[in-house]
C-alpha cells in the first residue's frame, strides 16, 4: 500500500452534499468551499476542474439510481510522505459515495460538548479529513441521548454543532456564530445568510439557553428545528428559515 499523505495523515478535503431530483444542491457553493479548502491544506487540484467533478458526481448519481439522497465527495492528497518516501507518482484522487437521505427525527435533542475547537489552528474552518474530533464529539453525546452537540471555542464561544452549523432565534432576531471563532462556512449556512436577515456573532454558550428557537443546518440535517435543548423543551417555531430550501436547486 502507498505510504501517502492521505494514508498517513488524513491529509484530504471532503464535502457532503444533498442531492434533489438527482441534481447536487448548492453545487457552486460546495465547489468554491472545496477549491479554498484545498489552497489551505495544499492539496493539488489541477486534474479536476468544476464542470469535471461535476460530471463524474452525476455519473455516480445516476449509476446509483440516487433520487433523493446524499453524495461525499473526498480528495485524498496521494503524494508520498516526506518522512516514509516512496516511488510512487505525487496526484490527487477523488473518491465519491452515495447515500439515501439521513433520518431526522422530530424530536431533535442537543446538547452541549465538552470538547472545545481550536479557533487558531490550521484547520479551523476547513472540512479535512481529519474529522475523527468532531466523530468522538458527536458519539459522546448520542451516549447521553442526544442527536447533535453544540461545540466552543478556546473562549467559550459557540462554533456550531459537530457536524452542523447552529442559527438561534431570540426576540424576533435571527443569530449565527462568526467565521471567527472557528465556525465552519457550511453551503446550506452560506445560502441563509445570503437569504435572511441574520447577525454573525461572538458570544457564550450561556445565550443559547436564553434563545426562543434554534436551529441547526447541514447537507444531511436540511435546516433542522430543536427540539430540546439541553433537556429543556423548545417551543416550534414558524420562522422563515424553515422554507428557505423547500425549491432550492
Amino acid at each position: 500500500m502507498n505510504p501517502s499523505a492521505a494514508l498517513l495523515y488524513g491529509k484530504g478535503i471532503f464535502t457532503t452534499i444533498a442531492i434533489r431530483d438527482r441534481q447536487p444542491l448548492l453545487w457552486d457553493k460546495h465547489w468554491r468551499r472545496i477549491y479554498d479548502n484545498a489552497k489551505i491544506v495544499g492539496i493539488e487540484l489541477s486534474a479536476y476542474s468544476h464542470r469535471e467533478t461535476l460530471d463524474q458526481l452525476t455519473k455516480s448519481l445516476q449509476n446509483e439510481g440516487i433520487v433523493n439522497g446524499r453524495a461525499r465527495l473526498t480528495f485524498f492528497d496521494e503524494s508520498p510522505s516526506p518522512i516514509w518516501p516512496s516511488d510512487s507518482p505525487s496526484k490527487t484522487s477523488l473518491h465519491i459515495i452515495t447515500g439515501n437521505l439521513r433520518p431526522v427525527p422530530d424530536g431533535f435533542r442537543l446538547t452541549v460538548s465538552p470538547y472545545p475547537v481550536n479557533s487558531r489552528s490550521p484547520l479551523a474552518g476547513v472540512k479535512s479529513c481529519n474529522y475523527l474530533e468532531n466523530l468522538l464529539a458527536i458519539e459522546e453525546a448520542k451516549t447521553r441521548g442526544f442527536q447533535e452537540a453544540v461545540r466552543v471555542n478556546e473562549h467559550g464561544f459557540i462554533t456550531g454543532g459537530c457536524m452542523s452549523n447552529v442559527f438561534w432565534l431570540k426576540d424576533e432576531v435571527l443569530y449565527t456564530p462568526k467565521l471567527a471563532t472557528g465556525c465552519l462556512p457550511g453551503t446550506t449556512r452560506e445560502f441563509v445568510l445570503e437569504n435572511l436577515e441574520c447577525r454573525e456573532s461572538e458570544v457564550r454558550i450561556e445565550e443559547l439557553s436564553k434563545a426562543d428557537a434554534i436551529f441547526l443546518t447541514s447537507a444531511g440535517l436540511g435546516i433542522t428545528q430543536v427540539a430540546e435543548y439541553e433537556g429543556k423543551p423548545m417551543q416550534r417555531s414558524g420562522h422563515p428559515i424553515l422554507k428557505l430550501l423547500a425549491t432550492t436547486i
